[in-house]
């Protein structure tokens, strides 16, 4: 993997429900759990470099309390267990600066999925790395360097969720919360070898906003297992009373384990329409073809089909996703720090503010019974999640817009369409490169499907055994 290897003394972190387990059992304390966690961050900030805020004092005074309560008797999901969240949401006390330089003031109250976190008894270690405004499938910028892949350290993580999936992937804390706008939990998960939800549009509320970059990025897990994202799932699922999407309630962790019944599953490789060349790297294919094959021998009928996206599709996006920037940079201390892309991407975006905007959200519905016709004969689409293996870290250093462009839409050009669409996605790994690096694939459905995509997620796991596998420790 090009990578200086050298063993470390702190121990990864257990998976989020052994963790939760111990707890609850008495097997460790809460502050011995977080006490670890934080030293296993601070120990890698100088070459993973993940987190934009660790928690330190915060977080173990947190854990203080929280064995107070174990040690009453109290039972949540997960009190007691170090996690971590994007610095995309608000941590009372913290900054929320998302990727961008400056100095940002505290917030004074939590987003809501880091509330229900609380209310199930997390304890917030930190806030992971994002690029500027969660705009590029890689971690790295001015404010803080490059988020590197445990995997490799020459290699990005993906992202924009690239902190929270290098925290995981590396063992820093047994879980961590990502956001999703074009694929930013997916990607990652795909490029760290783990399991990432992008759940339905309003599943997770993302309050204080009532919908993020106007309806097409939703807060996700990553975790190591199928059943660890789900259990981070179900506890930060549901709506704050503002948001403007509110979806039935559904339940997964109930659905690992569970079989899903024999399967129609469409075989996907066709490229959504991008503005630049892109092309399926062989060792993808290889990894999507292997993962169909899975699929057959559980009894699963797999077909090579594909949704009709269409060219309207790739215009729907550009005005949501740009007038999200524009928005958030008139948020910022200072603008005049951020990236000149950023802020070029910003004035697009004020250009498409007014009836692109408008237009792009009227024809959601009418994309969506094109898309969706597809599953009047299948239950779930097989697809690449990115159209290559992990890309060098600094890929995107120095260059301009277009070729920036360029660079994203090669790498990563299948994941959006499900954010314009709003339905529900999940990344599984799907085996290395030859150079050992990861490959993911994704599993992606309709309306309410979480539990049907967990429980296929969870049958791929049982064979693949995929959580056994674990970067050799350099960082």
């Amino acid at each position: 993997m090009g990578t200086e290897l050298q063993e470390h003394s702190v121990d990864p972190a257990p998976g989020l429900e052994e963790q939760a387990a111990a707890l609850a059992d008495g097997r460790t304390t809460a502050v011995a759990a977080v006490s670890a966690a934080l030293d296993r961050i601070e120990a890698s900030q100088p070459t993973l470099n993940a987190f934009r805020v660790v928690r330190r004092s915060a977080a173990l005074a947190e854990a203080a309390d929280a064995d107070r309560r174990l040690a009453t008797g109290e039972r949540l999901p997960l009190l007691g267990v170090p996690i971590a969240v994007k610095d995309d949401v608000d941590v009372t006390g913290e900054p929320t600066a998302f990727g961008c330089p400056g100095d940002f003031p505290a917030k004074t109250a939590d987003s809501e999925v880091v509330r229900r976190l609380r209310a199930a008894g997390a304890v917030i270690v930190g806030k992971t790395n994002s690029p500027e405004l969660g705009q590029w499938p890689f971690t790295g910028g001015s404010a803080f360097g490059h988020t590197r892949n445990p995997w490799g350290r020459g290699h990005t993580p993906g992202g924009s969720s690239g902190g929270s999936a290098a925290a995981v992937a590396a063992g820093l804390v047994p879980a961590a919360i990502g956001s999703d706008g074009a694929g930013s939990v997916r990607i990652p998960a795909a490029w760290t070898h783990l399991v990432g939800i992008k759940p339905q549009r309003g599943r997770i509320s993302t309050w204080p906003e009532a919908e993020a970059f106007h309806g097409i990025t939703v807060n996700g897990p990553l975790a190591r297992t199928v059943a660890d994202a789900a259990l981070l799932f179900d506890v930060v699922a549901g709506n704050h009373d503002g948001d403007l999407h509110k979806p039935p309630p559904v339940t997964v962790r109930d659905a690992v384990g569970r079989d899903p019944g024999r399967l129609r599953i469409a075989l996907s490789l066709r490229i959504p329409f991008t503005a630049t060349p892109t092309a399926l790297h062989p060792e993808i294919r290889t990894a999507v073809s292997r993962t169909a094959h899975t699929l057959r021998r559980l009894g699963h009928d797999v077909v090579v089909d594909d949704p009709e996206y269409g060219i309207l599709l790739g215009l729907n996006f550009l005005p949501r996703s740009l007038a999200g920037v524009n928005g958030w940079l008139d948020q910022l201390p200072d603008s005049a720090l951020v990236d000149p892309r950023t802020r070029a991407n910003a004035r697009t975006g004020r250009l498409l503010s007014g009836w692109p905007l408008r237009a792009a959200r009227a024809a959601e519905p009418r994309m969506r019974r094109r898309v969706g016709a597809i599953f009047d004969d299948y239950d779930v689409i097989l697809a690449p999640t990115t159209a290559t293996p992990p890309p060098r870290v600094d890929a995107l250093d120095a260059i301009g817009g277009f070729q920036t462009d360029k660079v994203i839409t090669a790498a990563c050009p299948y994941t959006w369409p499900w954010n314009i669409l709003g339905w529900p996605s999940v990344n599984v790994p799907a085996g290395f490169t030859a150079d050992g690096l990861p490959i993911g694939v994704q599993l992606m459905g309709h309306d309410n499907t979480e539990p049907l995509l967990v429980s296929l997620a969870a049958q791929i796991e049982s064979v693949e055994q995929w959580s056994s596998h674990r970067p050799p420790r350099w960082w």
